[in-house]
């Protein structure tokens, strides 16, 4: 499918069509060779409350927003590139059914879809084109995966302390290490974590220790290392890049209660029926 898409007119309508969605807020998406194989609804599990959420699945990305107007209008733009992802089932809760982790180097959380045969439909068509990329590469799947944020509902305590009971003027904080719901004085400290922003980010005195613990072989490792030999070629200089992952917009959605997902009609890409 992808093949006989990849560089037909009524592919390009379809992506252009999402990218008019999305407005001057978004990013092009329109590139040689991609092509938009489906969409769908999922809610998913944000820090304060879950929340439905626009997805759109490209052969090689994963993009995302918020719902402000279901097809006419979304915001909140994210892109996931599938060669970073890594997929994780989950069992039911007794508030959310269906659910599995998207869990990538910068950022992971949870969805939940409406039916089991949904759920499947895509975690098949990810994984599809996850393993697609990588062989077309010769990448190694991920192994580093930013871990999820727990939601702030999860627990009345700081889950470090176990004492600080959380209040309307008791701040919930999260750890961007382990993802814990933490209160302000487990959670002074900062520290850089490039893979996840170029600014130093709040972590939990516990994350804290155990990266500073992890710097400091680091660089006992760097010192012994022998002191390279300087190539005679001038101008060559390592280039490095910085990226950066951002936040979730929480602001409150609706959506149409009777949506139906996927029927037994409706095959799952809803625009290759």
């Amino acid at each position: 499918m992808v093949d006989h898409l990849a560089n037909t007119e009524i592919n390009s309508q379809r992506i252009a069509a999402v990218e008019n969605c999305f407005g001057a807020s978004g990013q092009p998406l329109a590139v040689p060779g991609r092509v938009l194989l489906g969409e769908g609804i999922l809610t998913k599990e944000c820090r304060k409350k879950p929340k439905p959420r626009i997805f759109f699945l490209f052969n090689d990305i994963l993009v995302y927003g918020s719902i402000v107007i279901n097809k006419r209008k979304y915001n909140s733009q994210h892109i996931i590139p599938l060669e970073d992802v890594t997929l994780e089932t989950l069992p039911d809760t007794l508030q959310m059914k269906n659910r599995w982790m998207i869990k990538t180097s910068k950022k992971s959380f949870v969805v939940s879809a409406a039916s089991l045969t949904e759920r499947k439909e895509w975690i098949s068509h990810l994984e599809e084109c996850i393993r697609y990329l990588l062989t077309k590469t010769g990448r190694q799947p991920s192994t580093e995966h930013a871990a999820p944020w727990i939601p702030d509902k999860a627990t009345d305590i700081c889950m470090r302390c176990t004492q600080t009971k959380f209040s309307t003027l008791t701040r919930r904080h999260h750890c961007r290490k382990c993802g814990f719901v933490v209160c302000a004085d487990c959670s002074r400290q900062r520290f850089l974590m490039p893979r996840l922003s170029p600014k130093p980010l709040r972590v939990c005195n516990l994350c804290y220790r155990q990266l500073l613990a992890e710097k400091k072989k680091e660089v006992e490792a760097d010192c012994r290392q022998p002191e390279p030999i300087r190539s005679a070629i001038p101008g060559y200089e390592p280039s490095s890049g910085d990226d950066s992952d951002k936040s979730d917009d929480d602001k409150a959605d609706q959506w149409p209660a009777d949506t139906e997902f996927y029927t037994s009609e409706v095959s799952w890409s809803s625009f290759h029926s």
